[in-house]
């Protein structure tokens, strides 16, 4: 089996198993879609999997996290953005899902 053969498109994953590019919890975000979120979204960042993710974007390389336990006056988390390799994935389809990384 080639490398090629493991890639979503050829082991014939329909493209509603990979999640978007570019995806935020907060719902006041252009980038927010609660279906998906609701799906259950996995990401590894630098080879390790994260859960305090607050956006995240495939092709540009980074995460926003939430910067300790600080919030801005709106009551809104700080975050600070990680630059990096980010690998997502969608939790529902089992232990071995289609992967969307750069």
């Amino acid at each position: 089996m080639t490398d090629t053969e493991n890639t979503p498109a050829a082991s014939g994953a329909a493209a509603g198993d990979t999640p978007p590019d570019r995806l935020a919890i907060n719902p006041k975000s252009p980038f927010f879609d609660a279906d998906k979120l609701q799906r259950g979204i996995g990401i590894r960042f630098k080879g390790v999997v994260r859960n305090n993710v607050e956006e995240y974007c495939i092709s540009e390389g980074w995460v926003r996290v939430q910067a300790g336990k600080s919030f801005d006056r709106k009551g809104q988390p700080l975050t600070i953005k990680l630059n990096g390799p980010v690998e997502a994935w969608y939790e529902d389809l089992g232990d071995n899902p289609p992967i969307a990384a750069a």
